[in-house]
């Protein structure tokens, strides 16, 4: 079997096992999808190429170190890691606004760089952490979308296509995802703003 017809995964370990041209072949794979995405968020190709190379650095130390644990579904593992390095691009720019509201998710508004603390800097970053550990325990239908709509910026009918669902549909998992969501802040006593 050549590398190109292999899963992620199987690239995955290959590379770990000490083959270099997996690594190149996972990125070549997933090169335009990620990259259309950094240049979504920052519209500026130098920056859009820095926050791609960087992203394959943290991908490539996680895989070294021994800690990749999201088998089946690196691409939206490597989006998260560039979502993350854009907002890191931001919060040193010292933008107001770090993701982009929607009504239906107004957790993430509370997420804004109006200070340039360390201390700010860090309850953020740990708002972010712990909103990021809730979503990854919601159904996987629920987590989806909620991906869907707020790391890829997708609209609700560009959900139900890619979903092959109605966009009814994908709105219902966006409202239980929600109701999931505070249910979780709640057992989890998370408090999502500086107090």
């Amino acid at each position: 079997m050549v590398y190109s017809e292999m899963p992620d995964a199987k690239l995955i370990k290959l590379y770990v096992d000490g083959a270099e041209n997996a690594l190149e072949v996972l990125i070549k794979r997933h090169q335009a999808k990620l990259y259309g995405f950094i240049f979504s968020k920052v519209s500026n190709s130098e920056l859009a190429d820095d926050i791609f190379q960087d992203t394959f650095i943290k991908v490539i130390h996680t895989f070294k170190s021994g800690r990749y644990n999201e088998e089946g579904k690196f691409l939206p593992w490597v989006i998260r890691i560039a979502h993350n390095l854009v907002m890191d691009h931001y919060r040193r720019e010292k933008r107001s606004q770090v993701v982009n509201d929607t009504d239906e998710f107004s957790y993430f508004s509370m997420i804004r760089d109006e200070g340039d603390t360390i201390e700010s800097v860090l309850i953020k970053e740990q708002i972010e952490k712990d909103l990021s550990s809730l979503i990854d325990e919601l159904p996987e239908d629920q987590r989806q979308v909620v991906f869907m709509r707020i790391y890829q910026d997708l609209s609700f009918k560009e959900i139900a296509e890619q979903t092959d669902v109605s966009i009814n549909t994908a709105l219902g998992r966006m409202r239980y995802a929600l109701l999931n969501l505070r249910k979780l802040i709640n057992e989890n006593n998370i408090i999502l703003s500086e107090q």
